[in-house]
């Protein structure tokens, strides 16, 4: 077999890449329990497990409830730091044996890998989003990847097995060229899927700002070279290690924008509760800032501040809803006020996915709706941007309303109704802002819990199943 061709980068590539350096991190990370149960973590984290919580989990070590296999645990200085005035934050982080107790839920959420046209590339919608890290400085035991941090096999379109695997530049860019030609040579369309132009890609993973500068720079310079106009970097590093934004970061950046000026910037960022960035006193309340607002982490406020400063990139806050975590409205609203308050836009919340295990984290999803509807009392307009979404296999779906008045004489609205809207259709978009309405169920905490009362299915979410409106099966 020949060997595989080499990306081969541009002039202005290799200009700009001769600009940027690594850094030098300390994260300080515990990965799996090992140090936990030998008692050989540094002094202050030795009672971060209970004795009787390694107990529990060491007991289903090897099983088929085994927590490790389901998800792999790991955390930062900085994140224990926080968690440690925070059970929302050790919620987040720390392994329990709930997780395992229902093992339910999809191996490939959203069928991602119906639409990866080649290894590391989802094309789900208009925008392409790439898998470029296998992990994160530290593991949500929520994580909505966690088939990919866990390496787990995935049965592929084609029926073969194998575990996700990382994207390449070259083949990304190949791709990206290839699509784009086309649909400039038949007017704007693609000639077999009706698609536009791919203009946009998300950097993703796992997060990549556990990648060096010189590789972050690599995949800028090329997606831009490919004709990308707009990239993302999703993260969560700005909560788990935020000195990862140091000078030789936003240097690689602005040598980045010098060299592509035209290519936007969007930093993803994943904050899921005011704790991950708001500093506290020592009775465990949030500090008054003198000048409005609240005091945040010194080091996470100065990189948001770093990233304001330079008026070519966005940055957006997007969190799931979870159980035991922000299903707070109080919190949710404090988080949202803060963020846009230091220049991060509220872009979404989620309601859980069907990963494996989803039974431990989801919130039932009028509840969900009803927290954050709450939570944006007394924001602003600007302040409320945020739109609960679910992601069903046809596409992000709005929770657009929960009615509490009953629809007399709609069989199934007696307790009144849950209205979805897909938000963003998956390939060309066909079906992009059509209505499924069902009856109401209060427990519901996935698409499942509406199927014996569907009442209209417009968007089709429930009938690509063969699952019928409850007036159509009164009819036969």
């Amino acid at each position: 077999m020949a060997p595989k061709e080499k990306y081969l980068p541009s002039e202005t590539e290799k200009a700009f890449l001769a600009k940027v350096t690594n850094g030098k991190y300390d994260r300080d990370i515990i990965t799996g329990l090992k140090k936990f149960v030998e008692g050989t973590v540094a002094q202050d984290m030795q009672g971060f497990y209970s004795k009787e919580e390694l107990d529990a989990i060491m007991e289903l070590d090897g099983t088929e409830r085994d927590l490790q296999a389901r998800m792999p645990v790991k955390i930062t200085r900085h994140y224990f730091e926080q968690a440690l005035k925070s059970k929302p934050i050790q919620t987040l982080v720390k392994a329990s044996p709930k997780e395992t107790y229902d093992l339910d839920g999809a191996e490939d959420p959203g069928k991602q890998m119906s639409y990866s046209p080649v290894e590391g590339l989802i094309h789900k919608y208009e925008l392409g989003l790439i898998y470029v890290a296998s992990t994160c400085s530290a593991h949500c035991r929520f994580c909505y990847r966690e088939e990919l941090i866990a390496k787990k096999e995935i049965t592929r379109e084609d029926g073969t097995v194998a575990a996700k695997g990382l994207a390449k530049i070259k083949d990304i860019v190949d791709y990206v060229v290839e699509h784009n030609r086309l649909v400039d040579e038949n007017g704007g369309r693609h000639p077999e899927t009706n698609r536009e132009r791919l203009r946009e890609i998300l950097m993703s993973g796992g997060d990549p700002m556990v990648l060096g500068n010189k590789n972050i720079a690599q995949w800028l310079g090329a997606l831009s070279e490919a004709g990308i106009e707009s990239i993302r970097i999703g993260t969560k590093e700005l909560a788990f290690y935020p000195e990862r934004f140091d000078e030789t970061f936003f240097a690689m950046l602005d040598a980045f924008h010098e060299a592509y000026p035209q290519t936007n910037l969007r930093m993803m960022v994943h904050f899921n509760h005011p704790d991950e960035f708001l500093a506290k006193d020592p009775n465990g309340n949030y500090v008054e800032n003198p000048q409005g607002g609240l005091e945040w982490i010194p080091a996470t406020r100065a990189s948001v501040q770093q990233f304001a400063r330079r008026s070519w990139i966005n940055i957006d806050n997007q969190s799931p809803i979870i159980a035991g975590i922000n299903d707070d409205s109080d919190a949710l609203r404090i988080m949202q006020r803060e963020l846009k308050r230091n220049g991060v836009e509220n872009h979404y919340f989620f309601c859980g996915r069907d990963i494996v295990g989803h039974k431990a984290f989801n919130v039932p999803i009028e509840k969900a709706w009803h927290i954050l509807n709450e939570s944006q009392k007394g924001l602003s307009g600007v302040e409320a941007h945020a739109r609960l979404s679910i992601t069903h296999y046809k596409g992000k779906t709005e929770v657009a309303a929960v009615t509490n008045t009953p629809f007399p004489g709609v069989k199934g609205g007696e307790n009144g109704v849950v209205i979805f809207k897909l938000l963003r259709s998956a390939a060309d978009a066909p079906d992009r802002c059509k209505v499924t309405i069902v009856g109401r169920n209060d427990e519901a905490i996935w698409f499942s819990g509406y199927d014996d009362r569907v009442i209209m299915d417009e968007a089709e979410l429930y009938s690509m199943y063969d699952i019928q409106p409850i007036s159509a099966l009164a009819a036969e």
